[in-house]
């Protein structure tokens, strides 16, 4: 078992920022707060973008953002990530382990995700099944991009409590990679969703020609 690897320690302050951040969206999302509170909080939360607007900006593109093209990397990294990167407040994030048979991410959504009442948004279940799917075709040594993604809902997925995905490959047909997963609540095991996922392997020099044609920023 391996955790996904990462560049940043606890102490970065990048990834301190980052989970301020998160922070700032779950309160917000959530608060009941007076008029008081949100103009206080605005004009620090303006002032830190302020301080950052005023420093240099790019980043180079050491590590994929992308779990499906992990493999790529030299050394693999997805700190940016959307889903499961310490460096992305939009990040719930999950927290990936790799195993030799199967992949599994471990999540609490919070405020900010809700969908139905009390539930995760369908949208970000499939997304969070995109990412570890993501990984776990990645373990076919031939890893690429995802061709189609089926999500079947079977539960309400809650808020606030501990969910896991767990995924694996089918099968490999040629450039196609078949594989699946599941998402449960960590606690009992409800099965809350499944889905299927094809993912067609890309050239190394594919990903490259990306890299080059990327927009700096």
């Amino acid at each position: 078992m391996a955790q996904r690897p990462s560049q940043v320690d606890g102490d970065d302050p990048r990834r301190r920022l980052a989970q301020a951040t998160r922070r700032i969206i779950d309160e917000l999302a959530s608060s009941t707060g007076d008029a008081h509170a949100f103009a206080v909080a605005r004009d620090l939360v303006e002032q830190a973008a302020e301080v950052l607007a005023g420093d240099e900006h790019g980043r180079s593109y050491e590590g994929a953002a992308e779990a499906s093209l992990v493999e790529f990397q030299a050394i693999a990294f997805v700190d940016y990530s959307p889903f499961i990167g310490p460096l992305n407040p939009l990040a719930p994030p999950i927290e990936v382990e790799m195993h030799d048979d199967r992949v599994e991410g471990l999540v609490t959504y919070r405020g900010a995700y809700e969908g139905p009442p009390g539930c995760v948004h369908g949208g970000f279940i499939a997304a969070g099944f995109d990412e570890v799917l993501g990984f776990a075709q990645a373990l076919s040594g031939r890893p690429g991009m995802t061709g189609r993604l089926t999500v079947s809902y079977r539960s309400p997925t809650p808020l606030h409590e501990q969910v896991r995905y767990v995924g694996r490959i089918d099968r490999v047909d040629g450039r196609k990679i078949f594989a699946s997963a599941e998402l449960m609540v960590a606690a009992d095991g409800r099965l809350c969703a499944e889905a299927e996922g094809l993912f067609i392997s890309m050239k190394p020099e594919v990903f490259e020609r990306m890299i080059k044609a990327r927009p700096a920023g």
